[in-house]
Order: structure tokens, then sequence, then C-alpha cells
């Protein structure tokens, strides 16, 4: 894909940056609220104007006066280290607050780096922000953009300034096919350090605060030939447990996430000794959306005999699902076994993309349930044939005496002919009955059960 050049949104806490962000951008949405620092890891969306395309990012607020909080002190470490990536920057204010000392402060670090900046006074639609107006003359910017992200007034005039100083332009790009995978699991589980150590790069806030991944940070990783765009996402707690407005739609993105996913890292923190209830549920959720599914015991530096053994018996009663997903067991901490995280993906994303001969298929279910015959209130089960719709998840239509008769204890059994007869771990099989026209109207007649 064409290099893009990049344009990166910065300010102080709630000034609005993340309104603007969720207005310019498709694909990518910032959680906006009007409390201090909810960004706090950047998230970037590709966006088109006027045939120009650019790398749009949003940042947590910067904090120039010290702190003793480490998350932000990392917050505003992360945003200066990124704008030196920048080809425009987007030094956003509040028009309705004025300047204030942090924002000459800040002022001055931007001027220092040499970089094309547009001051973009935020709240144009608020009346006295044209009485301030004066006052950002003084930050020493020679391009100022009054806008009102809120209700969009100007927004269009901005981008396309941005186009005018774009140093190159892209005019297209090429459509995105990569596989996604997401990472899921409670707070403080160690995901993104799992994305982290994917990367090779502190991409994601690490800290012992639980909650410190707020909006989920999607990044793009190519293993052997194979292009992944891997999401961390927030933690999720148990729901009676999410009272906060800024943590339910933190729960809600990570759902929204997992959704769309192709395969689904559920990180579990093994030093507990055990999968919570809320593991286990999205376990169950990830597979029966028809999601590929990973399993990593992270903070294996810290499990002992005891742990290990305590581990082992609790996950005895759910070995019906464990038998059937791929598991791993790892530590981001120490680096050991995060190295075949992507081998592990690529092999169960080549499992999940499976194409069968629907002859073959035909075949196996037939001589299945010649093995072993199944029945409805007297009445055998009959499958005609079966054919494979679609990959990524495994379709399968089945075309049966009886579509009705098919429930999930009769279609867990072909599950597992599937799973006898093919390498499918990880992955998951969607099976569609249908009545057979031709045969449909013999059912009740013949078939039964002597």
């Amino acid at each position: 894909m064409n290099k893009l050049p990049r344009v990166i949104l910065v300010g102080r806490t709630n000034v609005g940056k993340s309104t603007l962000f969720n207005r310019v951008s498709d694909n990518v949405k910032s959680i906006a609220l009007d409390q201090i620092g909810v960004t706090r890891d950047f998230l970037q969306d590709t966006v088109c104007w006027n045939s120009a395309c650019f790398e749009f990012i949003d940042t947590g607020g910067i904090q120039v006066k010290k702190t003793r909080d480490e998350i932000y002190k990392r917050v505003s470490a992360g945003v200066f280290s990124l704008l030196d990536t920048a080809d425009i920057i987007l030094f956003m204010v509040d028009g309705a607050s004025g300047v204030v000392p942090e924002e000459q402060e800040l002022a001055k670090l931007l001027h220092k780096l040499g970089k094309k900046v547009i001051l973009v006074v935020n709240k144009g639609d608020v009346p006295q922000v044209r009485e301030h107006m004066y006052q950002f003359d003084r930050l020493g910017f020679e391009t100022i953009m009054l806008i009102s992200a809120a209700h969009g007034h100007d927004v269009a005039e901005l981008l396309d300034l941005i186009v005018e100083l774009l140093p190159f332009k892209v005019a297209q790009i090429e459509t995105d096919e990569a596989l996604k995978v997401v990472i899921i699991g409670k707070p403080n589980a160690g995901k993104s350090s799992l994305l982290n150590a994917l990367l090779d790069e502190e991409r994601a806030i690490v800290s012992d605060v639980a909650g410190t991944t707020r909006e989920p940070i999607t990044e793009k990783v190519t293993f052997y030939k194979e292009d992944m765009q891997i999401t961390d996402t927030p933690g999720v707690r148990r729901k009676r447990g999410v009272t906060e407005q800024l943590e339910k739609m933190m729960v809600k993105r990570a759902f929204h996430e997992l959704k769309e996913a192709d395969i689904v890292l559920l990180v579990v923190d093994a030093s507990q000794g055990k999968l919570s209830d809320q593991e286990l549920k999205l376990a169950f959720y990830a597979f029966e959306h028809h999601k590929a599914l990973v399993i990593l015991f992270n903070k294996y530096d810290l499990v002992d005999e005891h742990i290990q053994r305590e581990l082992d018996f609790n996950l005895v009663p759910y070995d019906f699902l464990l038998s059937k997903v791929q598991a791993i067991r790892l530590s981001c901490k120490s680096g050991k076994n995060v190295g075949k995280v992507l081998s592990i993906i690529k092999g169960v994303a080549d499992r999940y993309k499976q194409k069968f001969s629907d002859d073959e298929l035909t075949i196996l279910f037939r001589d299945a349930l010649h093995r072993r015959e199944l029945f409805h209130q007297g009445s055998r089960l009959i499958v005609y044939k079966v054919k494979q719709i679609k990959t990524a998840p495994i379709t399968l239509v089945m075309f049966v005496n009886n579509p009705t008769w098919f429930g999930s204890s009769q279609l867990g059994y072909f599950d597992n002919v599937m799973r006898k007869a093919y390498d499918l771990e990880g992955v998951p099989i969607k099976f569609i009955p249908r009545a057979n026209s031709k045969n449909f109207q013999k059912v009740g007649t013949k078939g039964k059960k002597k």
C-alpha cells in the first residue's frame, strides 16, 4: 500500500479533538465524553477528501506541566514521539476558554518542531469565541481555522486546507482485505502487552491500573504474506460491575470489535489458576458467533506447580470447548512463546478458510448416519446432500428430510464428525439445515424406527 501523508491532531485535554476525529473518520470512532483524559492511546484512520488521502490521527490530551500521574506522563510522551512523524499538525484549542498558559507552552514546543501547523479554534458556534479570537494570534501560527466540531461548521473548509497543504497526494488506496484479529479479555490480563510484543513496539500504554486501554487500537502486521489487522480492546468485566458511562462505552466498543473479527485471541491471566465466568462467556460468545478462537494463557512467569495443578483441575469441566480450540501458554513479560503467536494465527486462518469437496462432505455425513442412526420421535434423520457455501467461517448447507429435527445436539454430532475427519482446531463450523424439496414430502411415510 502507498505511504500516506500523516495529519496529527493534538491539544490539551477536553478541547474537542475526538469530536472532530469522529466527524471526519468513517471507520474508526473515538469515545467522546465531557470528561478529562478519555483518549489515551492514539487512534488512526485513512481519510480521503477531494481525491487525496491521508492518515488522520487522534491523540490523547497533552500535559505540558509536570504531573505525578504516570499514565498522563506516558500519554504526553507518546504524543510528542508521534509528532516527529507528522506532515501536518492540527493544534486544537477551545475557543470558548480563550488561550490558557498550558497552550502557550505547547505552542512553543510545536514551533520548535518546524512542522506545518494549523491552529484549529473549536466551538466556533459559541458567541463569546469571536471575542477571544485576537488572543490566539499570540500563539504565533500563520494559519488559523475557526470551526465547530460538534456541529460540523467549517470542517469541510478545514479539510480543503489540509489537502492543499499535503506535501504529496495519494489519490487512491488499495482495498483492505486483511485478516481481522481481535484481542479480548478481562482488564489486566495482558492484552496491551501482547499487542506491543507482536508489534515489537510500545504501541499501547501498559499499566497495572485496570481499564488503562479505553478504546480499540488497531495495527497491521504481515506474516508470511498474510496481512493481519490486529486490534487490542478494552478489558471486559462482568456486566453488574460496569456502572460508569465511560466503561459501558468501552465494553460496547470491545464487543463491536469482537463481532467484526475473523479470529479472536482470548487472553487469560493464568496466574489466577482458573477460567473465570466472564472469560468462559467471552469464549462461548466468540465461538457461537462463528469466530475462530485461540486462548492465550498469559503470565506463565507467575505460574508455579501449585497454580498449574489448580489450573489443570479447573479446566477439566470445560474440555468440551477447549478440545475444539487452540490454546497456548505464554508470558508477555518474559517473552516465552510470544514468538509463536503469529504462526498460530496464520495456521488458524488457513483452517478458517478451508474449502471442502461437496461430494466428500456428503459421503462423510451419510456414512456417519449409517454407522450411528439419529432419530426424532421415531423418525430417522436423513442427509441427502451437503454443500459448502462459504469459508471464514466454514458454512455448510445440509439438505435433509426435515430441518426442524436437526437441533443443537444433532448438529453437534456432525460437528464432531467434521473435527475427526479434518484439522479444524480453533475453527467454528456453521450448519444450515434445509429441506430437500424432492424428498421432503416423504417424511413420516418412510424411515420410521422399527
